[in-house]
């Protein structure tokens, strides 16, 4: 695993990402660079295709980022479909496979085991509280996997503990609801509907950015916005802007730390989830 070319003022990135981004519905990117415990926020770019966020990650250029998709799905699945066992050989089968097919594939699965345990997970998801990597609705986090990692791969990135690629681009599978849930426990801050986007979730969000810029988190870093920043993540009803900083603030935890944090050993199918 290389580390080398990550540095203090290396760029970092926090990527709320979607599977079929849209003007109004972007993939959202996060820019900010750490100094010393303080994270500065520079930037919040949009990027409304596939194609514009694969030509900018295959950019020259050095960065550590925290993306919000899963880099890998959960060994048990993949041995009860007898698909390949290697990361890149499944990365492979996985990303040639229609959506309809792999929906198909995953039902059949869950429809074989008993309720209360249908789907299978990663060794990270219990820690992390995130779903697994096999849901199809509700996040439909197995179409962002099959729309996000192949961009990774087309533009020659690391993923440490999974794939060697190019040391001075090292993405790390990052997850918002880690960090959002130390605040707020169960509190929703965001909504893609209309009717729920209400006071409360206003408020939460506030709260949220508040304990970030004290940095009342584990991850023990500072978070310094301008007012113009601030206002745009409150007003930001949707949460896309907010889980990208929230990313991006994974990415700073991870950076100068040894193997970005990560347990030593990760299972090489599955992955893990920054700062976890």
């Amino acid at each position: 695993m290389h580390s080398s070319s990550i540095n203090s003022n290396t760029l970092l990135l926090g990527v709320d990402f979607s599977s079929a981004p849209t003007r109004r519905k972007p993939i959202t990117v996060a820019q900010g660079r750490r100094q010393g415990q303080v994270l500065r926020l520079d930037a919040v770019l949009s990027f409304d295709s596939l194609l514009g966020f694969g030509e900018f990650l295959a950019e020259p250029g050095v960065w550590l980022g925290g993306f919000d998709f899963p880099f890998g799905l959960p060994r048990e699945l993949v041995q009860a479909l007898d698909w390949p066992q290697s990361w890149p050989a499944l990365m492979g089968h996985y990303t040639a496979l229609s959506r309809a097919e792999i929906r198909d594939a995953f039902a059949g699965f869950c429809a074989a085991r008993p309720v209360g345990s249908k789907f299978a997970h990663r060794a990270c998801d219990g820690p992390a509280g995130s779903s697994p990597s096999m849901k199809w609705v509700n996040p439909p986090v197995a179409f962002m996997l099959h729309a996000g990692v192949p961009l990774l791969l087309q533009a020659g990135v690391e993923l440490p503990g999974l794939h060697e690629g190019d040391s001075r681009r090292v993405a790390l599978e990052a997850y918002p609801g880690l960090l959002a849930r130390e605040i707020l426990g169960r509190r929703s801050y965001k909504s893609d509907a209309k009717l729920k986007q209400t006071p409360e979730r206003l408020i939460a969000r506030k709260d949220l950015i508040e304990a970030l810029e004290q940095g009342r988190t584990r991850l023990g870093l500072r978070l310094k916005l301008s007012h113009a920043q601030r206002d745009s993540l409150v007003d930001d009803a949707s949460g896309d802007r907010l889980d990208s900083v929230l990313c991006l603030l994974q990415a700073a935890w991870a950076q100068g730390r040894a193997g970005y944090g990560l347990p030593a050993l990760i299972d090489p199918l599955e992955g893990w989830i920054v700062s976890t």
